[in-house]
């Protein structure tokens, strides 16, 4: 513990230079007696270390004293550095953990290339929770995330989609964060490797078995083919529409799961016939009804019909 620390020191010390033992006991979350105790054995083994007294006083390290990652472009530092979500951290429990790692690279960088790397968390920030804030309740993360780094098996209740739910064994293989939803890859008793949404788990309990994990498993391979997979599965409704010039835009930034596939010609009244593709004819018929007079079905012909009947509905409902 106490040579985790000493590196701590020692790197705090190359990449935010003086600093008071106060604010290194804070840091690391020890006494500041012991601060100064870690200061002599560093001392002790070398490393010039050296306190400044008074007012503005400190620990600092004699200058030009650090470690170099050598041979590092720029571009690939601020790759490096680009910060991760701070939420799925926090889901992780890396955040403290992240920022010590942070740290401990920045000051092993030569000193040219510590502002830029600092830059950085300046310019971007990336954010995956929704705007409402909501977040999906998970009931056994800490299970599922030592289970996983175990390889121990879990015996899970899982609810489904169709919201009945099923008791399953599985060896768990990784964690896969989609936006701000964690899903479970897993290995089920007959073989499949299948995805479980995390928040679906209704309960989970960490078997003392163990298992062996497949030697040439790559879970980011395998969820980009399982992505295009379920893609690919998805059941799709094309439907050609003419919409006024003031819709158009705004199909882009629909919040149902609409596509655009194709826009063809506009005529002379400012319409423009665009073919739209949806997951069911049922979303297709809310979401085309919910433009009123801003949108018209040309094909299919029998949808046109029906958002009639729908439409004729709602005025002889309102009527009442």
């Amino acid at each position: 513990m106490r040579g985790d620390r000493l590196i701590s020191i020692l790197l705090l010390l190359q990449s935010q230079g003086r600093m008071t033992a106060k604010e290194l006991s804070e840091k690391l979350e020890v006494s500041e007696r012991t601060i100064y105790r870690d200061m002599e054995v560093l001392s002790g083994s070398g490393i010039p270390v050296f306190a400044d007294r008074g007012k503005n006083g400190g620990w600092s390290l004699v200058d030009g004293y650090q470690t170099d990652l050598t041979g590092l472009k720029e571009s690939e530092i601020r790759a490096l550095f680009v910060p991760a979500a701070p939420q799925l951290l926090d889901d992780l429990g890396l955040t403290r953990t992240s920022e010590d790692a942070r740290n401990k690279v920045i000051a092993s960088l030569p000193a040219a290339y510590r502002e830029s790397a600092k830059d950085v968390w300046s310019r971007i920030h990336i954010d995956t929770s929704s705007w409402r804030g909501t977040k999906e309740k998970i009931a056994s993360f800490e299970v599922l995330k030592n289970a996983i780094w175990k390889n121990n098996k879990l015996n899970i209740l899982y609810q489904r989609g169709d919201g009945q739910t099923n008791h399953y064994i599985v060896q768990p293989l990784g964690l896969v964060a989609k936006g701000s939803s964690w899903y479970v890859i897993a290995v089920k008793e007959n073989g499949d490797i299948r995805n479980y949404r995390a928040s679906r788990i209704q309960s989970a309990v960490s078997s003392k078995e163990t298992f062996e994990r497949p030697v040439d498993f790559d879970i980011a391979a395998y969820w980009k083919n399982s992505k295009q997979a379920f893609i690919k599965a998805l059941p799709t409704y094309e439907v050609w529409v003419k919409t006024s010039r003031e819709v158009l835009p705004r199909l882009s930034f629909s919040t149902f799961f609409v596509r655009i596939i194709e826009t063809a010609s506009t005529d002379e009244k400012g319409w423009t016939r665009v073919k739209l593709a949806f997951d069911t004819k049922e979303e297709a018929k809310r979401f085309l009804l919910g433009f009123t007079d801003q949108m018209t079905v040309t094909e299919p012909e029998e949808l046109h019909a029906e958002i009639l009947r729908m439409a004729e509905a709602a005025v002889a409902h309102y009527k009442k």
